[in-house]
């Protein structure tokens, strides 16, 4: 036998117990370049529960990349990289490249506007603001001014204080070399 109950409806944005999460900032830093495998791990788990991911890695370029062209790796992770033949890893770079680099920046701009996404990784944010790519206070007005439930993930050494000061965790991974 089958019950079926009649429940009033009850609009959630005016129930009393009914609140919003709001995402949290993480920060993962390392002298040495080992720990984006964490960092996706924590996307991969994320976007395998339905949760929608976007990564943007701001210094790898590849064939046929840029923000037109996202790499979809399962259903809700969306993975962006720079529309560059290249990696970049100086500070000289040609106007293309510059052009490139503004435009995913841009482009990463909107999509955190747009509260799409659940989870976003800045993959080596830190590295494109050392070698004066992205503006930090662009970078601060984003994190300030994003949808509450969006949680964000930054990366690279050496990330400026600015940043360091508005995260909710910041993860600092070591290598101990022992005898």
């Amino acid at each position: 036998m089958v019950a079926q109950l009649e429940t009033p409806a009850i609009a959630l944005d005016d129930h009393p117990f009914h609140s919003t999460i709001e995402g949290l900032v993480q920060i993962f830093t390392a002298a040495h370049r080992s720990f984006f495998t964490t960092v996706m791990a924590q996307a991969f788990r994320a976007a395998g529960q339905g949760t929608p991911v976007l990564i943007i890695q701001f210094l790898k370029g590849g064939i046929n990349m840029g923000h037109q062209h996202p790499i979809q790796l399962c259903q809700h992770l969306d993975w962006y990289r720079c529309n560059l033949p290249r990696c970049i890893d100086t500070p000289a770079l040609e106007i293309a490249e510059i052009q490139a680099m503004q435009d995913l920046w841009q482009h990463t701009q909107r999509m955190v506007a747009a509260g799409t996404y659940s989870l976003v990784v800045l993959d080596e944010l830190s590295l494109a603001l050392n070698l004066d790519l992205i503006s930090e206070i662009e970078v601060l007005r984003l994190i300030q001014k994003r949808p509450r439930h969006i949680d964000m993930i930054l990366t690279g050494p050496n990330m400026p204080r600015s940043l360091l000061d508005v995260a909710d965790q910041i993860t600092e991974l070591r290598r101990h070399i022992y005898p």
